[in-house]
Parts: structure tokens; C-alpha cells; sequence
């Protein structure tokens, strides 16, 4: 069941869509530990960093929740 489309009122809509804003949530959140515990300077390529973060968590949220979902 991992990767079917939800309908809502007859509009089919991709899971994808709500892992990647639990990625941008989590990558949120983990930016704004970034900055406060190192500082602005630690990070040097700062878009970089952003958009590394929103593409590892929204990978591993989809991982996680495509298995749980498909063993039960």
C-alpha cells in the first residue's frame, strides 16, 4: 500500500506530497538546531545544506513509512 494515490473528493493525490512537507517540517526544525547550537557561520553553503537535509529526510520518511505500511 506504500506508494498509492489518496482520494479526496475524487482528486487523486500522491503520498509523496505529504512526505516531502514532513521532509520540509524536519528540515526546518533541524535548521533552525543548526543555527542555534553552531552558529550561521558553521555552515558554509547554506543552500547546499537546506536542500541536502529536505532530500535525506524526505527519502528516509518515505523509506520508513512505505515499509511500516506494507507490513501491516
Amino acid at each position: 500500500m506504500g506508494l498509492q494515490e489518496i482520494a479526496i473528493g475524487g482528486i487523486f493525490i500522491s503520498p509523496l506530497l505529504l512526505y516531502a512537507l514532513f521532509g520540509f517540517v524536519a528540515t526546518i526544525v533541524t535548521r533552525t538546531l543548526l543555527h542555534w547550537l553552531a552558529g550561521q557561520r558553521a555552515l558554509w553553503y547554506e543552500a547546499w545544506v537546506d536542500v541536502s537535509l529536505f532530500v535525506i529526510f524526505t527519502a528516509g520518511i518515505t523509506f520508513v513509512l512505505t515499509v511500516l505500511l506494507e507490513s501491516s
